[in-house]
């Protein structure tokens, strides 16, 4: 289990890593972007997130 979970970890590194690589201008415009966004939002949107993701993998499996 802790090996598929350091996989998991590492991809999400590399996927998250694309953007900025790609796009470091956009990337910084987003980043600043969400700065100004409410609390409440981006607490809707990560839950919304997790949500999606653990359906997902759920699919998956």
């Amino acid at each position: 289990m802790w090996h598929e979970l350091g996989i998991a970890l590492c991809l999400v590194l590399v996927i998250e890593g694309i953007i900025p690589f790609l796009y470091p201008r956009r990337w910084k415009e987003m980043v600043a972007m969400l700065a100004q966004v409410d609390d409440r939002v981006m607490r809707a949107v990560g839950l919304l997130s997790m949500l999606l993701g653990t359906g997902l993998l759920y699919l998956i499996n």
